[in-house]
């Protein structure tokens, strides 16, 4: 069974709860997903590393029920 977009956001935002998080179905399937996260918990980590946060958030869902994430991280401006 697929993941909606709300239950991809809803576990990000669990772990990391500043998050600004944004969910794009690509294909209209349910199955392919663009994740855009902005959060403050990423500040002074690679790329790498911020992703490995995200996945982490996920909690093993992906490639089992989460089938593809396109996935792009960033820390919020410093405004």
């Amino acid at each position: 069974m697929a993941m909606s977009a709300s239950e991809i956001q809803e576990m990000i935002k669990t772990a990391l709860p500043d998050a600004e998080i944004r969910i794009d179905d690509l294909r209209g399937d349910g199955d392919h997903y663009a994740a855009h996260v902005t959060s403050a918990a990423f500040a002074g980590k690679s790329r790498v590393q911020q992703h490995q946060m995200v996945y982490a958030a996920l909690q093993g869902k992906m490639g089992g029920q989460l089938h593809a994430l396109a996935l792009q991280t960033a820390v919020p401006d410093a405004n």
